[in-house]
């Protein structure tokens, strides 16, 4: 019996170590797809001990550590990707996202602000993104500036319009609100029952 768990743990010792860097990433995707995070992180951890230099792993770390909750666990990784990868736009965008999770829309504004500098494709997300951080902040004006280059690069934002008519209402600008609840109930979202109430 001691023999075959020998023989066994020998097996499974060798199958670990034929798995390359590649296999556990693409085993985390998976993973992460089916919303399996704990094995996803398991399986990046294992990419990052094959490869400590690979950003992306500690990215996605991250991003799946972010999912269970786990935000300072999450932001810890994306500062090692950024770390590896100074232009890691996306471990900003998503360090940010983790941040703004801890109420530190300061340094989620920072992030998503740097994330912007590096990747301006992706501007209509970020935007939208860091007018939610400004909105808690209630920097509403800054919020709506942030929403209306959102809705300026992707123009069907339902819920930039909805955010927008919010931080309208928050500057008595009642009038802009309707019209912002509006169109967000034309793209299919219903605006917040306190906008919807002082439009009727």
């Amino acid at each position: 019996m001691k023999k075959i768990l020998f023989t066994l743990a020998l097996l499974i010792s060798f199958s670990s170590f034929g798995q390359t860097a590649k296999d556990y990433f693409d085993s985390a995707l998976d993973k992460d797809e089916a919303n399996d995070y704990y094995g996803a992180i398991a399986d990046y951890s294992k990419v990052i001990e094959l490869n400590p230099n690979y950003s992306d792993a500690y990215k996605n770390r991250g991003n799946s550590k972010d999912n269970l909750k786990d935000y300072y666990g999450a932001i810890a990784d994306y500062t090692k990707a950024i770390e590896l990868d100074p232009n890691n736009s996306a471990a900003y965008f998503l360090k940010g996202y983790s941040k703004n999770s801890l109420k530190d829309y300061y340094g989620a504004i920072a992030d998503y602000t740097k994330s912007m500098e590096l990747d301006p494709n992706n501007s209509d997300i970020i935007y939208f993104y860091r007018g939610v951080s400004k909105n808690s902040l209630k920097d509403y004006s800054g919020a709506i500036s942030d929403y209306t280059k959102a809705i300026e690069l992707y123009p069907n934002n339902a819920t930039a319009y909805n955010n927008r008519a919010a931080s309208k209402y928050f500057t008595n600008d009642l009038k802009g609100a309707c019209e912002d609840a509006k169109k967000s109930a034309s793209l299919g979202y219903d605006a917040s029952k306190l906008i919807q109430d002082a439009c009727n």
